[in-house]
């Protein structure tokens, strides 16, 4: 997504680059047959003569916990948090958003209002209630305004997880933030060639040239990289519009939840000072947890030093 240092225009083009091994094919891992009927779905809307479904899977007993994914990926990059959220007896719903993963990946309805209501949509079908809503990335702003949108009446709590609120787009009211050049030359990158730069994308996603080998594999980011590149290119795109410009400061000022915010001090996609540092002042009360180190993609490399953190807060 971004980096504030902007002598490269955007970190993910600059720098050293760390080729993966090319020693095998990589296809686009396309889960399940986007004709067939989703059983796990539910659907949310219409696009001409065709619904718009939300796939979802729905695993445990106990105490619900909603995890939405972040950008360009799916619900499958929670795979470590379901484990042991399932472990510490919690009820796991995890669902793909519009455009990606297994959901319908419609032309239309890639904003924030559309996303919180595609989760009010969710949450209201499976009748949750009590339940925690954890955002990693661009989920964090869904689950901003959700809660800024439909209010706390059902959810126990919040966790934002690398996540892009407050607000990353710099303007006149929000110095803080990154130039609007750094995100058009993300939406160059993708019009040019999606599958390469999902590649450079996901080598700064796990900081690949510092965990490589260590706690992250080449498989683990070829993964990532079949299911991004399975995603919509029409949401690929405007998503990045959605989660850059989308101002989530009074959303935050709503939430009246427990509230745990993660963040690595090595993210280079959303950098800790443009987003996390600064939750504090709209969220009051919330809890900051910062991993010395860790990359974006923290959910994988430093799963075992936030699952126990999340699983507790949960509880």
């Amino acid at each position: 997504m971004l980096n504030r240092d902007h002598r490269s225009r955007l970190h993910i083009f600059g720098g050293a680059t760390h080729t993966l091994s090319t020693s095998h094919h990589i296809l686009p891992l396309v889960y399940g047959d986007p004709e067939r009927d989703i059983l796990s779905s539910i659907t949310v809307g219409q696009e001409n003569s065709g619904p718009i479904k939300l796939y979802y899977e729905d695993h445990g007993t106990g105490k619900p916990v909603v995890l939405i994914h972040g950008w360009p990926l799916s619900s499958a990059s929670w795979e470590k948090q379901v484990l042991d959220l399932l472990k510490a007896g919690n009820r796991v719903i995890a669902y793909d958003r519009r455009g990606f993963g297994q959901s319908s990946k419609p032309a239309t309805g890639y904003d924030y209002d559309t996303f919180a209501e595609d989760l009010h949509k969710l949450v209201t079908e499976l009748d949750l209630r009590d339940f925690g809503l954890v955002g990693f990335s661009m989920g964090g702003g869904e689950v901003a305004r959700y809660l800024g949108k439909y209010g706390s009446d059902r959810v126990s709590q919040a966790v934002f997880i690398s996540a892009v609120p407050p607000f990353l787009l710099k303007t006149a009211d929000n110095p803080e933030g990154v130039d609007a050049g750094a995100f058009e030359g993300i939406k160059a990158g993708i019009a040019a060639d999606r599958p390469a730069f999902l590649s450079q994308f996901l080598s700064d996603f796990f900081n690949v040239d510092v965990f490589r080998g260590k706690q992250i594999t080449d498989q683990a980011v070829q993964l990532n990289w079949n299911i991004a590149a399975a995603a919509s290119p029409t949401g690929t795109l405007d998503c990045v519009t959605a989660f850059s410009s989308t101002d989530f400061r009074n959303d935050l000022k709503r939430i009246d939840v427990p509230t745990l915010v993660i963040h690595g001090t090595a993210d280079r996609i959303v950098p800790f000072p443009v987003s996390a540092r600064r939750m504090p002042e709209f969220v009051k009360g919330c809890k900051l947890i910062t991993i010395e180190d860790a990359p974006h993609g923290l959910i994988w490399t430093h799963a075992s030093k936030i699952n126990p953190e999340l699983a507790h807060f949960l509880s």
